[in-house]
């Protein structure tokens, strides 16, 4: 990293800060030691800024400084959030929240130092026994009538990475203004300002009494309990890759039927060292490596696999030749509303009020099926936040049926407000049944869909910058793809260019138009004419800008799909090119 003497200044300054009787006696040595050393890298990462809440809040990797994980930069997202609250419900009686940790290390610590930062601030707590999936906090802050509510978690990031995401009483991540409310009180609380004696008589702790609700209702989400019945020998895999996915998935698949649910033994031990995978992230196919070997053993129907919080699920099923294939999360996302939207017609269900959503950056083909069917379908940002948003903009009004993003994230119901795995894993458990009581593979479903609606290639690619000098880069990136937006991609010209932080459109003949979202947002969005959607937008939760790529092919038959696949892959390449990715 160059070294920018302004810049070791600062952080210098900052650092010293953290050498106060405050803070404990291993983190003002490690903190003397970063002061100490010739190269300031290790200070400058550690203390170049404040962590920031992004789509997922607050995260970071754990250690000393401003710029980590610890029970310090918790503290200080705590009392903000305590005072926060205490403000905006001033007249309540007791404001409560519910706090829920994953498996990562440090996460029961950073937990409970939460809950007695709230209780030392005259705010009730509910606190659960143990580790628990993302979806079932959510639940509970409704379920539990709290004002808002604190999930330790990092999801799917690397073991490095913990993270701190703040709910409010809808059970959603905070939204404007809350957000920036949260930000501000944040920056006004000092370590001293910080009290971290807790008051016992105001934390309670749930558990049980929570899930049995929670999974009853999840239990209501299957659309055909008839076709699980005669499936009931469904041969399932699972992985919970060692994290909150265990207490929950396999009950809730045991209790909508499913008798024959096979846990990949070494990853059902709860470990914030993800010892079995490089990455706990089940968009990466090498994560579900041991539940692929139980499935060629056993001669499974179906590979899921839930990430670390078990809020988004990976899945692998058979093709045509009897070969094991990962399905990315735009598929997943697509095999889900075509199923619910199809087996809600055939079974009466559907109303002429229902609606689904999707993120910006997910398969048109989703919009394809909305129109063919005659669903709304309302686009959003990226964050499991906006999808809530569109559920609360609408209860009593309209009923959500579904929405998801191709992150791997789905949720089918409306009584959780952030995406479920807990429900998406039965629920694609009773996708598969349905297949199966029809002669057909979840591969066969897949490839009907592509041949009515037709056929689409995603993929994600990810430029890893990280660091001060990586951020400075990745915010260059989008500077000059503003300024100079590309004319063409691969062999096919841009028709379509959208701002979403100047919420302004451009079609090719210069005509420019307001875009209608509900704020701004730092993604760019290309479409050419052959149908290829391009969306950029650096990571709110790691360091990397994102190019979403999706192209259009003509399948006329199953047989057809390796096909595409490939010339699919081609178009990418070029388009990979085009934009100097290669």
């Amino acid at each position: 990293m160059e070294n920018n003497t302004e810049l070791i200044k600062q952080c210098e300054l900052k650092a010293k800060e953290w050498l106060s009787p405050a803070f404990d006696a291993d983190t003002r040595a490690a903190v003397s030691e970063m002061l100490e050393k010739e190269d300031k890298t290790d200070l400058i990462e550690c203390f170049y800024k404040n962590l920031e809440f992004g789509t997922g809040g607050l995260r970071g990797i754990m250690g000393a400084g401003s710029n980590r994980m610890n029970i310090y930069t918790v503290g200080l997202a705590t009392q903000g959030l305590a005072n926060y609250l205490k403000k905006n419900f001033a007249g309540m009686e007791q404001i409560s929240v519910v706090v829920c940790h994953d498996c990562r290390n440090n996460s029961r610590l950073f937990a409970e130092t939460v809950a007695d930062i709230f209780s030392a601030n005259d705010i009730k707590v509910y606190l659960f026994d143990d580790m628990r999936p993302t979806p079932e906090c959510s639940f509970a802050i409704r379920h539990l009538g709290c004002q808002s509510g604190v999930n330790i978690t990092a999801s799917h990031n690397p073991r490095e990475y913990n993270g701190y995401k703040a709910y409010w009483a809808d059970g959603a991540q905070v939204l404007a203004p809350h957000d920036t409310g949260i930000i501000d009180e944040v920056n006004k609380v000092k370590i001293e300002d910080v009290n971290f004696k807790g008051n016992k008589e105001l934390i309670q702790i749930i558990g049980e009494d929570v899930d049995k609700v929670y999974l009853d209702l999840v239990q209501g989400v299957s659309i055909d309990p008839d076709v699980i019945k005669r499936q009931k020998d469904l041969k399932i895999v699972y992985t919970p890759l060692h994290g909150t996915g265990m207490t929950m998935i396999p009950r809730s698949l045991k209790q909508w039927g499913f008798e024959n649910v096979h846990c990949v033994e070494e990853q059902m031990v709860k470990s914030g060292d993800f010892p079995t995978v490089v990455s706990p992230n089940p968009e990466n196919g090498e994560a579900l490596t041991l539940a692929l070997r139980d499935a060629k053993a056993i001669d499974a129907d179906i590979v899921m696999a839930s990430d670390p919080d078990a809020d988004r699920v990976g899945m692998a099923c058979k093709n045509d030749k009897g070969e094991w294939i990962l399905i990315n999360g735009n598929q997943t996302c697509l095999l889900f509303l075509y199923y619910i939207i199809k087996n809600r017609q055939a079974t009466g269900k559907m109303q002429p009020t229902d609606f689904i959503v999707k993120t910006i950056v997910t398969t048109e083909v989703i919009k394809k099926i909305a129109d063919k069917q005659n669903i709304e379908m309302r686009d959003c940002y990226t964050g499991f936040k906006w999808i809530a948003r569109e559920i609360a903009l609408s209860e009593g009004k309209q009923q959500y049926i579904g929405g998801g993003e191709e992150s791997y994230g789905f949720l089918a119901e409306d009584f959780v407000r952030d995406k479920d795995a807990v429900s998406a894993c039965c629920l694609l458990a009773e996708i598969c049944a349905w297949a199966k009581d029809q002669g057909k593979m979840l591969y066969d479903v897949l490839m009907d869909i592509y041949l009515e609606y037709g056929f689409s290639k995603e993929v994600t690619i990810n430029v890893v910058k990280p660091g001060k000098t990586g951020a400075d880069e990745i915010k260059q990136m989008m500077t000059d793809f503003r300024n100079n937006p590309p004319a063409t991609l691969g062999d096919s010209k841009v028709v379509l260019w959208k701002d979403y932080k100047t919420l302004e459109q451009r079609d090719i003949d210069g005509n420019v138009t307001k875009i209608d979202m509900p704020d701004t947002s730092n993604v760019l969005q290309w479409f050419c004419e052959d149908g290829t959607k391009i969306s950029v937008r650096p990571s709110g939760t790691e360091p990397k800008i994102k190019f979403y790529t999706e192209v259009k092919g003509t399948m006329k038959c199953a047989g057809c799909y390796e096909r595409c696949l490939a010339e699919g892959a081609v178009k990418i390449e070029a388009i990979k090119k085009s934009l100097n990715l290669d």
